[in-house]
């Protein structure tokens, strides 16, 4: 397993009965996680003494119950590269903050890619030696921010524009305001279309699909039906010297070891190693590791 142990702003403190107790920052948050199907002593004080609760409906959705929490506040990821991003959380609908702290992983993952190709030069875009990768579902932009912390040019794409308004707003908080980034507000699948015809392409990709979901006007993801034929699609934009594709799944029918027969198939032209492995985060008070999905990775 791929484990996000490099936090110090965030903490999984504690997990039992379909919840988990977490530190953001210093604030306490009790949230619903489908994962968590054992029953085990609440013994962290934390428990009683949240900043803000979310209570699952038995209808589906749920609603959150707040205790003395700010409206926004912000954390910070020390990234491996040795740069510092800052995500502005707030707690909203279906029991999000705006970050998946677990994606740290892969942020550290991508980024190292990056760096060494831009310290080795083996990447020549626009004459100045910078990967360009593109994320799509690239909701606030954790893994944008990584890639453009480390070098990269990026092409940010998210059929939300409150996501991608959000995504900048992380940007200027890690001082990646004038970072050569481009914020795309579109249908990805579209998005991916239009640049395959107008022969645009990049050295790396990074998608996060959701299990379902619909684009600006209407259009229907289905992942199971789609992902596939979009990773076909994508493969088409990858350079003529690719660093890397990623692809992370919260959908547990996409197990570590169907992304790599998907990324295997795919990509078996172009060389390279494929791996995949479900992701995770330690749990402070029973040292275990709590899964949160699964990430496959090519890379030349």
């Amino acid at each position: 397993m791929w484990v996000a142990d490099n936090w110090k702003d965030y903490e999984v403190l504690d997990t039992s009965a379909g919840e988990k107790l977490e530190s953001w920052g210093g604030y306490l948050l009790v949230r619903p996680d489908p994962q968590v199907i054992w029953d085990t002593p609440k013994v962290n004080r934390g428990w009683k003494k949240m900043n803000g609760h979310y209570h699952r409906s038995a209808k589906g959705g749920g609603e959150w119950e707040f205790f003395d929490l700010p409206e926004q506040w912000s954390i910070n990821y020390n990234m491996k590269i040795g740069e510092t991003l800052t995500f502005n959380l707030k707690p909203f609908s279906f029991k999000h903050t705006g970050l998946f702290p677990e994606q740290a992983v892969n942020w550290d993952w991508c980024s190292s890619i990056i760096k060494e190709a831009i310290d080795k030069k083996t990447c020549n875009k626009e004459g100045d030696n910078r990967p360009r990768v593109l994320n799509l579902f690239a909701y606030t932009g954790g893994a944008t921010l990584s890639a453009a912390a480390a070098g990269a040019r990026v092409t940010h794409v998210d059929a939300s524009k409150g996501m991608v308004t959000w995504a900048k707003e992380n940007a200027v908080s890690s001082g990646l305001a004038e970072a050569p980034i481009r914020w795309i507000v579109d249908d990805c699948v579209k998005f991916v279309e239009r640049e395959i015809r107008r022969g645009n392409k990049y050295d790396g990709i990074i998608m996060d699909p959701p299990s379902y979901g619909r684009g600006p006007k209407g259009e229907i993801w289905k992942i199971e039906e789609s992902v596939f034929p979009f990773m076909k699609l994508c493969s088409r934009l990858l350079s003529d010297t690719p660093l890397f594709f990623l692809i992370n799944s919260y959908t547990t029918g996409l197990q570590s070891a169907v992304l790599t027969y998907m990324l295997s198939t795919i990509l078996k032209s172009r060389g390279g190693s494929v791996e995949a492995s479900e992701i995770g985060l330690p749990v402070k008070d029973t040292g275990l590791v709590l899964p949160c999905g699964a990430s496959g990775r090519w890379s030349h």
